[in-house]
């Protein structure tokens, strides 16, 4: 799949604040954002399932420790489609969203997906050089058949071994196809929305990100 970030403009709805609301505004629509700032060149672009929004995994995965970083010197951004479940628009949005946290001095990007989300951040990582790792939390295998790739930047997989919506396989399947360096990380016990190991799922990608961003 080719993408590329849209041309956009921004519009901050309180640009004082710490953690803020945001629109990218682009001629296909709008793209709302949640921003944690701070002044940094290590950042964190996180985005949603299928059914788009800001929810997130884990009771509120994304905003937790997006608060819990920025004073560490991590910026982040939670990106809500424009078109959930729309995989190239979808791709396009999270590129967009690098090029914007790019315009604020980030040049070395993590990205994390959630379901559906897993695929988009595997395939826009491939789009852009300043993406330096990708974590996909209880991720569909659908489109992912680029995922070798991505390596030598590393893959973190992360999945409930009890998931019911999609199974333990289909990230087994991505740990397949990938490179090194890859890890899967199973949760047992818990489901899709990986609400039952909340505390093992924060520890795990925190740590990830401490070894990739160096915080």
């Amino acid at each position: 799949m080719t993408a590329a970030p849209l041309d956009y403009s921004v519009e901050l709805q309180d640009p004082d604040a710490a953690t803020q609301e945001l629109d990218l505004l682009t001629a296909a629509g709008k793209i709302h954002c949640r921003l944690h700032k701070t002044s940094t060149d290590a950042g964190i672009v996180w985005v949603f399932g299928a059914g788009g929004g800001l929810g997130g995994p884990a009771g509120g995965l994304y905003d937790r420790l997006g608060r819990q970083l920025r004073p560490r010197g991590v910026l982040s951004l939670e990106v809500a489609y424009r078109q959930p479940g729309n995989m190239r628009a979808c791709v396009e949005d999270t590129l967009t969203g690098v090029d914007y946290v790019g315009s604020l001095g980030v040049r070395r990007i993590v990205l994390v997906g959630h379901s559906f989300g897993g695929a988009v951040v595997i395939n826009a990582a491939l789009a852009s050089e300043n993406v330096i790792g990708v974590a996909a939390l209880s991720s569909q295998s659908a489109g992912v058949g680029p995922v070798a790739k991505l390596s030598p930047r590393p893959l973190l997989l992360m999945h409930g071994e009890d998931d019911e919506i999609l199974p333990l396989a289909s990230s087994v399947a991505i740990y397949r196809a990938a490179r090194e360096p890859k890890e899967l990380l199973v949760y047992p016990g818990c489901l899709h929305g990986l609400d039952q190991c909340r505390e093992e799922i924060d520890r795990d990608l925190t740590h990830f990100l401490d070894h990739l961003l160096r915080i």
